[in-house]
């Protein structure tokens, strides 16, 4: 998904998804998009993010950002392995702030 089909679904205020952030949480109170959950990928490398996310999703679908889309790879591959389907978001809260919101810190 691009950060243009994001901001899509966040302004159509559709709340049939949840936007879970894999960054460190030093990295979350840096910059964040809104609505955006954070559930670290070393959570979900150790399962405790896993049930967390089993948890938010709530039979909602699954969009997971990172800084550049790497760490949320890794953690989609490791929630599929758990049964649990997501979509990445294409480069991150990089690409978000550079092409949708300049006031979201790039770091």
């Amino acid at each position: 998904m691009t950060v243009q089909e994001l901001k899509t679904l966040l302004d159509s205020q559709a709340d049939d998804f949840v936007l879970v952030d894999v960054r460190n949480p030093n990295e979350y109170e840096i910059a964040k998009i809104p609505g955006a959950v954070l559930v670290p990928l070393p959570d979900i490398e150790s399962g405790e993010g896993v049930a967390k996310i089993k948890e938010i999703m709530n039979g909602h679908r699954l969009i997971a950002h990172c800084k550049m889309g790497g760490r949320s790879a890794k953690a989609l591959a490791i929630l599929k392995e758990s049964g649990i389907e997501g979509t990445n978001v294409v480069g991150g809260i990089t690409a978000w702030s550079r092409e949708i919101d300049p006031s979201v810190p790039e770091y």
